[in-house]
């Protein structure tokens, strides 16, 4: 657990400090918010950054958002800084601690953030089988490819696998490909030199170089172009990396694992990925199978999500009712474990008696699980009945582009806002989707974003 705290407070931060080294951390010092963000862009990297509440936190996440730096932002006061700790939330900060720091909080805290990256709940033989795998191959330095739908767990894996290699004292460094555009993800992969474009303020420590010694993730990795395919395989394979606007090249020592919702050699054969690029990745596949091929697992990820948002939410414990677990079993998790985990969630939050039944069980919109299951005693021409119906009275009379955003907006609602589970149902690309979603903005259309649902009108 890497941890930056910012700030002074009168020396109140370096007790959270000396707490947070007993409690293993490691600990880095940034007195202002724009020295924090010297230290991220210099690729030293952090898991989650402790903040003094009167700094100026919105500034500080903006400029987190612009470079793409991606990390958890606590914030931190004295009792009565009850006004501040509030902004500080609207702002982006995930917490507020009160000042002096309680241990056990701030142990808590660490806690939260180490189980959320590393999480691997299993049971299914299935799932066992995979995860004996990785386990047998995370000593090596060999690139690894993780394969499987949208939601499955695959970055939860590769972080599994580091935490299980020999360089599991070093950096664990992602970078999610399909959420960065084109043109600014060379240089979050491999930095840029000052002036090496319009915006290159200062020098920019690339994802490679952050994770010099340790492990680099690139999450989604059929989604880059396939021109910027051909710096990162020289990369692989030369462990060098030239910054963009620099003059000599950057060794580095790092372990590359990958992830793909695609199958990379259909992208092959459609042009799209180099083969050559495949080969360097993929010299050991785990795919992951989808959530619904892992019956096992789905009572097991249930109870501890269910325990988990009580616990975060301040919430009595409850277990799941018989019936809530046929609805769960019933149900196909197109959205896998991520989609899973939001039901369980939402379940969590409005369950009213001692157990969580099958009446808490909603979707996004607000419908009720079991009002999705149609009839599970009905036979599938009984179904397709139903489904026919359904589509020829929401098709008649629309044009094509009405209905195509509305099956892109309705997916959209149904995965909460993420972009790449909705591509991946809906069988495009992520840039597909995305440039839809800038054509539906401009029209004054109201896009979810990422955690989101329309509001219903």
């Amino acid at each position: 657990m890497r941890l930056l705290i910012t700030g002074t407070l009168n020396g109140q931060l370096s007790q959270a400090t000396k707490i947070a080294l007993d409690r293993g951390a490691q600990v880095s010092h940034a007195e202002t918010a724009q020295m924090a963000v010297s230290h991220l862009r210099a690729g030293r990297g952090a898991d989650l950054m402790m903040i003094d509440v009167k700094l100026d936190i919105a500034s500080l996440i903006r400029s987190l958002e612009e470079e793409h730096i991606t990390i958890p932002v606590i914030a931190c006061g004295v009792e009565n800084d009850a006004r501040a700790a509030v902004s500080a939330i609207r702002a982006g900060a995930k917490e507020y601690i009160p000042l002096p720091p309680d241990p056990e909080i701030i142990a808590a805290v660490l806690e939260a953030v180490s189980k959320d990256q590393g999480d691997l709940i299993h049971r299914d033989p299935a799932m066992n089988n995979v995860v004996q795998l990785a386990n047998q191959i995370a000593p090596s330095d060999a690139s690894v490819l993780i394969t499987g739908e949208s939601g499955t767990g695959k970055e939860v894996l590769a972080r599994h696998l580091h935490q299980h290699s020999r360089r599991a004292t070093k950096p664990f460094v992602s970078v999610n490909c399909a959420a960065i555009p084109d043109n600014l993800l060379e240089s979050e992969l491999f930095g840029h030199e000052k002036g090496a474009f319009t915006g290159a303020v200062a020098r920019r420590i690339g994802k490679f170089e952050e994770a010099n010694g340790g492990t680099l993730l690139l999450d989604e990795i059929s989604e880059m172009d396939i021109r910027l395919q051909a710096k990162l395989l020289r990369a692989i394979q030369e462990r060098v990396i030239d910054r963009v606007g620099g003059t000599k090249p950057v060794p580095v020592d790092i372990r590359i694992l990958a992830t793909s919702n695609r199958n990379l050699s259909d992208e092959v054969r459609a042009g799209t990925f180099r083969e050559d690029l495949l080969f360097r990745l993929n010299v050991i596949n785990l795919q992951i199978p989808p959530l619904r091929e892992r019956p096992q697992d789905i009572d097991l990820l249930a109870a501890h999500f269910a325990d988990k948002y009580a616990q975060a939410n301040g919430l009595p414990q409850r277990k799941l009712s018989t019936e809530c677990h046929r609805h769960l079993h019933a149900n196909n998790w197109p959205g896998n474990v991520r989609e899973l985990e939001n039901t369980i969630h939402r379940a969590v939050l409005l369950a009213t008696g001692v157990e969580i039944g099958a009446e808490a069980l909603r979707m996004p919109d607000g419908s009720r699980m079991d009002d999705t299951i149609i009839g599970m005693a009905s036979g599938p021409a009984a179904q397709a009945v139903i489904a026919a119906e359904g589509v020829t009275r929401t098709l008649v009379g629309r044009t094509v582009a009405e209905v195509e955003q509305d099956l892109i907006l309705d997916t959209l609602d149904h995965c909460i806002g993420n972009r790449t589970h909705a591509a991946n149902i809906l069988g495009i690309s992520i840039r597909t989707l995305r440039n839809k979603l800038k054509q539906y903005s401009d029209e004054g259309v109201d896009i979810p974003q990422p955690g989101e649902a329309r509001q219903a009108g």
